[in-house]
């Protein structure tokens, strides 16, 4: 491959590029596999920073561990605040919660914030609670339990003023950085009022770093004018990623059609109604803003869709589609709303790391909802026949980073015939997240002559030894033979028709093999518009 002002020049056999390319600087890569660069489609980069440079609960086995990790951490940072994300209680011998008291009684008069794996609920001190007035009078709030809905956004709101503008910029540069050595290029911020705030997101776009960062923001409006106002004020690409419309099964408050399995008393919590979700899709679609919001529940999506239907009734399909409205998680989605996404061209953000961690018939989904309804959670199969343009992302820091575990939880789903082949997977996390963002080009997001020289480099163990020869050339031209140390090959799911031949004949580029348990490739370098990012 020769690479000559950030772009693909070309690429052939090893005899002509030597010939053609004479003078150019040569990096022989010694057996490592090249591919696109990866796209993470949703991504929260201050949060995920935090967990990295933070206390990280998700290796928490117990409520009783984890309260012993806070401990420890609060006696290594005696009398500063207590930022710590990802205990998940679903995998917990008993699916109890940290109570209030018990967090008082290890960090005393310090605020403490404890978010949830999902971030939609967080067990908090009477020291941060008192931060906020008036919080027992807001929905969600609960004197001993972890918060859920408003009172949930108050308390985050107040964690976050309490972190420094140092701890803030130290976490979003190791998130970018985190980001880079998994071998992604670019992310999708999903920002928003609820989310880091105005701040935070300011601050992010002012960072510098080889990532690209792509913003939404999560705000609803009611008119064309709003909508442009908004853009303009924050700008971010659409009025997207997280505008929640419901919140999420781990903590009941996904917004349900029949009641939790396990909490029959509840259909989960609804933050907006039919006419809120029609009025912001109306306004961004005539302004020719992207829209979308965050639904999970199946009474979610039916709302959603509903709106939807009302907008191509005004707007017409092309108009619709134009503006690439999204969708982000869409886990409980029928055929028949499949469809109607497919043929309105609106695209769904999706993770599959959720069913990597919560599917199957003893998983957290199946708690929640009962094997029969949890069976048909995260249906990217069904998406993918029905033509719904899919991008993928890890949520992060819900869900790892590392895209080749999206890419293997994609295609080896727990739901027999609702996994896709390694491919489609992987274009869902390369060209797909591209033209989610609004790359359209037709190239962004593959290795062919034209395209932006956006690749990583892989190989296939942690640590390998990199061989490299580079030497100073002339028209700044860079040659990389890619062969292989990963094992690679076609693959497509057995319990799915393949639309392509896995016959070597057949030219259809080979992906590293990523059988359940197998190590994942590991990135030696990631490279973004000719530039190396890391490595």
């Amino acid at each position: 491959m020769a690479v000559r002002d950030g772009v693909v020049a070309w690429l052939g056999s090893d005899e002509v590029g030597r010939s053609q390319f004479g003078g150019a600087d040569i990096v022989d890569l010694g057996g490592a596999f090249v591919a696109p660069a990866f796209v993470d489609s949703h991504v929260h980069l201050t949060a995920t920073g935090l967990l990295i440079t933070g206390l990280d609960l998700s290796a928490a086995t117990s409520k009783q561990h984890c309260l012993a990790l806070v401990a420890e951490h609060a006696a290594a940072h005696p009398g500063q605040p207590v930022w710590a994300h990802g205990w998940d209680d679903t995998g917990w011998p008993r699916d109890e919660a940290p109570t209030t008291a018990e967090l008082d009684a290890i960090v005393g008069a310090v605020p403490a914030y404890l978010a949830r794996v999902d971030v939609h609920s967080a067990a908090a001190s009477t020291a941060l609670r008192e931060l906020v007035p008036g919080l027992p009078a807001v929905a969600g709030y609960d004197p001993q339990r972890p918060l859920t809905a408003e009172a949930h956004h108050l308390i985050r709101a107040e964690a976050r003023r309490l972190l420094t503008w140092q701890q803030r910029a130290d976490a979003r540069r190791a998130a970018l950085d985190a980001a880079a050595a998994a071998g992604i290029v670019a992310v999708h911020e999903c920002a928003g009022p609820d989310i880091g705030g105005s701040e935070d997101w300011q601050e992010l776009r002012a960072t510098q770093h080889g990532v690209e960062v792509v913003g939404y923001w999560g705000e609803a409006v009611s008119s064309a004018a709003q909508a442009r106002d908004l853009i303009d004020q924050t700008g971010t690409r659409g009025l997207a990623g997280d505008l929640f419309v419901d919140g999420a099964l781990g903590s009941h408050t996904a917004w349900l059609a029949e009641p939790y399995e396990d909490a029959t008393h509840s259909t989960g919590n609804a933050y907006l109604d039919g006419e809120a979700i029609a009025d912001h899709l109306f306004a961004c679609t005539e302004a020719g803003v992207t829209a979308g919001f965050h639904v999970i529940g199946d009474a979610a999506v039916t709302a959603v869709v509903a709106a939807l239907g009302r907008v191509v009734e005004r707007f017409g399909t092309p108009a619709v589609a134009r503006c690439g409205h999204r969708l982000e998680h869409l886990e409980m989605v029928t055929a028949e709303q499949a469809a109607q996404l497919g043929q309105w061209g609106v695209v769904a953000s999706m993770q599959p790391n959720f069913d990597a961690l919560w599917g199957g018939t003893d998983g957290m989904y199946a708690r929640r909802l009962g094997i029969g309804r949890a069976a048909q959670l995260n249906p990217f199969a069904l998406l993918a026949s029905a033509g719904v343009p899919m991008a993928f992302g890890s949520d992060s820091p819900v869900t790892s980073l590392d895209p080749w575990a999206t890419v293997r939880a994609a295609s080896h789903h727990h739901t027999p015939g609702s996994a896709i082949s390694v491919r489609a997977a992987f274009s869902a996390a390369t060209r797909g997240a591209w033209r989610a963002g609004g790359v359209r080009d037709g190239v962004t997001g593959t290795l062919v002559p034209g395209a932006p020289a956006s690749y990583a480099v892989w190989e296939g163990r942690p640590g390998g030894q990199e061989r490299s020869d580079a030497g100073k050339g002339r028209g700044g031209q860079e040659r990389s033979d890619a062969g292989s140390h990963l094992d690679v090959g076609v693959a497509a799911p057995a319990d799915s028709v393949q639309r392509w031949s896995t016959d070597p004949r057949s030219r259809v580029p080979a992906l590293p093999r990523l059988e359940p348990g197998e190590p994942l490739p590991h990135c030696r370098q990631t490279v973004h518009r000719g530039v190396v990012i890391h490595g």
